[in-house]
């Protein structure tokens, strides 16, 4: 008999399936397709908007079932009106009235079905109702962020304990969980997060880009504070005012995230705590302004010219932004490991990326790019120049990350890890 895999996405965002744009979204479906040829899979996932009907379809071998969340988010509305029900350690997406029929739906149908594995992404109050509804299943919770080390102690461990394995998209998120929670540190592993090397691939460069002397350099994230964007403008114009045949491209959606997420919860990291200046009225004039508005601000006239803004861009098109680009920059004040990084190393790009989170374990300083800390202006210029200037330097890092991107990050070597951990619960 052939096992059964349930993977249950986050209940607040509505994902495109088979062809997602958000990150979780997008580890889920390469997994899955990947599982499917030897395994059931089934995805639980949100429905659409207001829609108030499970629905279902298939792709490539995979059920995917829309799971209605109306009545949770009216619940939500209700209790955010209650002063003083969360705090920063306890905030209202970690409380387990979250989505709590989103929950209990998927638990039943992971009953119904009797799956023999559920694989739960960032969401631990769905641990317990998971395991009331079905003592035998095997049970993993898998952290793209730093939340189980982040919030209220005693809630996070009464759930774990009831999981099989929990695992990081980083060592750097793993091991913060078994700081936190030693009693689970046998629980902990880490699976990265992948890249489609075959997709991501420079081999097929246009070939006019190389025609150009203007050099491009690409970022590709949610135009929000903690990826650091601003950092990145405030170097750019030290580039441009050394390097003026440069341009900058920025793809993704312009959406701060809302400052509870990681601003809140940031006692020990003063530069992401400091973000909080993104989020308040201007102490001179008392105006409040958008993040975007506010990195407008950053840029001089002539710089501003040199910075395109690309806003969403599907994941099937981004390919032809890495194939235009020179050098890749992850800027992030804060980050689990992104995906992007990856994509770019596959693409044959160097990377400059901050010295945080995940982020140094996909890029080896000096070999396939460059590390610095985070927030530093001049470092992160001084690194973007050196590649500028060089480009047999660009040429061998980028070659360098494209090895490394195939052989430590493909997503039939991170299913391969991940089936190692399944078969050994």
């Amino acid at each position: 008999m052939r096992l059964k895999i349930a993977f249950v996405n986050q209940p607040f965002l509505y994902t495109s399936f088979p062809n997602p744009v958000d990150s979780i979204g997008i580890v889920t479906a390469q997994i899955v397709r990947r599982l499917a040829a030897k395994y059931d899979v089934i995805v639980y996932t949100p429905a659409k908007g207001k829609t108030i009907k499970k629905t279902s379809e298939s792709h490539e071998g995979v059920n995917y079932q829309f799971i209605p969340t109306v009545s949770d988010k009216l619940l939500l509305k209700i209790i955010n009106k209650i002063p003083g029900i969360f705090s920063s350690k306890k905030p209202d997406y970690a409380s387990s009235l979250y989505y709590l029929t989103y929950g209990l739906g998927v638990a039943n149908e992971l009953k119904k079905q009797k799956i023999d594995i559920v694989h739960i992404h960032n969401f631990s109050q769905f641990i317990p109702i998971v395991r009331s509804l079905n003592p035998k299943i095997k049970i993993v919770l898998h952290m793209h962020c730093q939340w189980l080390s982040q919030l209220d102690r005693d809630a996070i461990e009464r759930r774990l304990k009831y999981a099989d394995l929990i695992v990081g998209c980083s060592e750097f998120i793993t091991e913060k969980v078994r700081q936190q929670f030693s009693e689970f540190a046998n629980k902990c592993q880490t699976v990265y997060n992948g890249v489609d090397s075959h997709f991501f691939n420079q081999k097929v460069k246009d070939e006019s880009h190389d025609k150009d002397d203007i050099k491009k350099l690409l970022f590709v994230g949610r135009v929000s504070p903690e990826k650091g964007v601003h950092v990145l403008l405030e170097a750019f114009e030290k580039v441009v005012k050394q390097f003026p045949n440069v341009r900058l491209d920025i793809v993704g959606g312009i959406g701060t995230l809302p400052k509870e997420f990681i601003i809140a919860l940031s006692d020990d990291d003063p530069k992401v705590a400091n973000l909080i200046s993104f989020y308040t009225p201007d102490p001179v004039t008392g105006e409040t302004l958008t993040y975007y508005e506010q990195l407008q601000k950053l840029l001089s006239p002539e710089a501003a010219k040199q910075v395109t803004f690309c806003g969403s861009v599907s994941h099937k098109k981004l390919d032809k932004y890495y194939q235009n680009a020179d050098v890749y920059i992850n800027s992030s004040l804060s980050e689990a490991l992104g995906m992007p990084i990856l994509e770019a190393m596959a693409s044959s790009l160097p990377v400059v990326g901050s010295r945080i989170g995940g982020i140094p374990e996909a890029i080896l300083n000096e070999k396939t790019g460059y590390v610095f800390e985070s927030g530093d202006l001049e470092a992160l210029a001084g690194s973007l120049l050196r590649l500028l200037n060089d480009d047999n330097l660009r040429v061998t890092m980028g070659e360098a990350g494209h090895q490394r991107a195939v052989e430590l990050f493909s997503w039939n070597r991170i299913v391969e890890k991940l089936l190692y951990y399944y078969e050994n619960l």
